[in-house]
Formats: structure tokens, C-alpha cells, sequence
């Protein structure tokens, strides 16, 4: 079983549910990895399951002078940072196909840009 699979599995029979939190934005790798820990604290806490999510570029801001993200390079480095220090799966948004293509390996893309032109 692939580990999204797994995950998946994990996330359906969560009980009472699972937590999807994080900074709307990257801001700086300092920042994000003091919310990850404080988000992960909290969920543990409580016994949720956490997936954490923010997002690299915000390319929807309603004014072009915004702070939109660190880009995707940096971006994706920091959140592998918080996969692997926190332990936590990680979700962030995709704004351009090309960028979907270069996140997931080449056999998962079809269906994946399917769902996205849809």
C-alpha cells in the first residue's frame, strides 16, 4: 500500500476528525516552523491527527504590491523541513499546471491535471 493510501485510511477513520491547519502563506521558515510546533503541540494534545498546510504562492492576492510567498523552490524546501521535523503530512496549493508536474512523480500526473482542468 502507497503511503497516500495509507494516509488516506488514517485521515477516514479519524475520530472525532482530523485537524487541516497551518499559515495561509509561508512568511519565513522561522515563522512557519514555530506555528508547525505549536499546531502539532496542540493536536497532540487532543489526540487529532494533523495535516499541515500553507502555501508557498499566493497568487490570488487582490493587490499585486503583496507579499505572496517565498516562491516554489524555497518553499517546498521549508515544508519538507516541517514534514520531517514534526513528522506531519503536508498539503499546499498549486496555482499553474507546471507546477503540478514538477510536485508529483510523472505516473500520478494524469489523473492529477485531469481533476484540476475539470
Amino acid at each position: 500500500m502507497d503511503s497516500s493510501t495509507m494516509l488516506y485510511n488514517q485521515l477516514k477513520s479519524s475520530e472525532p476528525f482530523f485537524l487541516l491547519a497551518g499559515p495561509n502563506v509561508i512568511e519565513s521558515e522561522e515563522h512557519i516552523m514555530y506555528m508547525a510546533k505549536a499546531i502539532k503541540s496542540l493536536t497532540s494534545k487532543f489526540g487529532l491527527k494533523l495535516v499541515f498546510k500553507s502555501s508557498f504562492d499566493k497568487a490570488n492576492r487582490t493587490s499585486s504590491k503583496s507579499f505572496r510567498g517565498p516562491g516554489m523552490i524555497e518553499g517546498l524546501k521549508i515544508l519538507e523541513k516541517v514534514k520531517v521535523a514534526y513528522d506531519i503530512p503536508i498539503v499546499t496549493d498549486v496555482h499553474e499546471i507546471e507546477q503540478v508536474i514538477i510536485l508529483f512523480p510523472l505516473s500520478l500526473c494524469t489523473a492529477i491535471v485531469t481533476d484540476i482542468l475539470c
